[in-house]
């Protein structure tokens, strides 16, 4: 069984504030790094990390090297990645003294997924493997519906939402990973029960994983609804909580965990992970998750 994650790759510019800056306000930073990033480079990450055999789909713009770099570094094969001459795909980040973020993306060469690369890629996969996806790249209902007529089992983060996300054939999809706000806007409930209830008279197959934050994170499938407490941590940069969530939570459906083990681990590695600064380089391996949540069984 092999995970395909045909996703996005930016390069992060982040910047330390006080607080996030307000209309009309110039503020002064207190930092600035910039860091490899982009959804779909921190689910592999993440992916690998965990344990997983895990190839990176996508496209690689000018000054993105480094983000090739860093996949082939942690063990991601990247030998469906493509390179185009539009400038990489990058997001600027504020970070507050909080730990909270918020983001700006300009797509580039994320946005230049052309339907033969598709076709390509998904040859070399086949049924009962994972696709993971994110909405930060372009052809997503195509790559669903291709990935769909290949018996693949679909793991889709509609994130960020907006209209692509409408023209994707959710019945073709097993998972669908959301945080609460994307959970309202793709439902139309802000209420997670009342969410499962909207999505699954509407699409029966479908299961759905929402993370609440604070509040932990709950998961509803056709057998079984399922509730992990979030851990208690002093949160330093939030920026890949949810993409680690999502990395963890897959490689252990991958690994044949329970519904309850895979939450569980995967909340442990998204709540160390938000300890650290960056995106990508914030994401705990699985040695470094299984200690820490032995200690915290003590």
């Amino acid at each position: 069984m092999k995970v395909l994650n045909f996703g996005s790759l930016n390069l992060d510019y982040v910047y330390r504030v006080s607080h996030f800056v307000l209309p009309g306000e110039t503020l002064s930073s207190k930092s600035q790094k910039i860091n490899c990033g982009g959804k779909g480079l921190n689910q592999s990450l993440a992916l690998a990390k965990a344990g997983a055999k895990v190839y990176h789909a996508g496209c690689v713009g000018q000054g993105g090297g480094i983000l090739r770099k860093m996949l082939e570094q942690n063990g991601v094969c990247v030998d469906y990645l493509r390179e185009v001459g539009e400038i990489q795909g990058n997001a600027m980040i504020q970070v507050n003294d909080s730990g909270e973020n918020c983001i700006l993306l300009f797509g580039g060469s994320n946005q230049c997924v052309e339907k033969r690369q598709v076709k390509e890629t998904l040859v070399g996969f086949e049924a009962g493997d994972y696709l993971v996806l994110q909405n930060e790249i372009n052809e997503l209902p195509y790559i669903v519906d291709t990935a769909y007529e290949r018996g693949m089992r679909i793991v889709l983060n509609p994130s960020p939402y907006d209209e692509k996300i409408e023209k994707v054939n959710l019945n073709y999809v097993s998972w669908l990973m959301v945080n609460e706000v994307e959970m309202e806007q793709i439902s139309g409930s802000g209420d997670p029960q009342k969410a499962w209830e909207l999505l699954h008279s509407r699409y029966p197959q479908l299961s759905v994983a929402i993370t609440l934050g604070g509040d932990g994170s709950i998961c509803y499938s056709r057998e079984q609804r399922c509730r992990q407490k979030a851990y208690s941590v002093e949160a330093v940069d939030t920026t890949a909580a949810g993409d680690t969530y999502t990395g963890y939570f897959v490689a252990g459906l991958m690994e044949g965990q329970t519904l309850s083990e895979c939450m569980r681990r995967a909340a442990a590695a998204s709540a160390l992970g938000v300890t650290r600064e960056g995106a990508g380089v914030s994401i705990p391996d699985r040695d470094e998750v299984a200690k820490w949540m032995k200690e915290r069984e003590l």
